[in-house]
């Protein structure tokens, strides 16, 4: 390391993004990998992983509100 550094052109905050603009990556176990890529190789589809795994979470979160009630 140097013994000193020059910040005066340095801008505080440049590569600062709040958590809530994160994109979190997220593992899947094995299993559900090669359930998921089996399901989108049998049916043609615009479908993504990310897309599939988004679906099946909004809906598990509507049934958690409809069994809460």
């Amino acid at each position: 390391m140097k013994a000193e550094y020059d910040f005066t052109n340095a801008e505080q905050g440049k590569f600062y993004r709040p958590i809530e603009q994160l994109d979190i990556p997220i593992y899947l176990d094995d299993e559900l990998k090669v359930f998921f890529m089996k399901k989108m190789s049998e049916k043609p589809n615009d479908f993504s992983l990310n897309t599939i795994v988004n679906l099946l979470i909004k809906q598990d979160i509507e049934i958690s509100k409809q069994l809460a009630h």
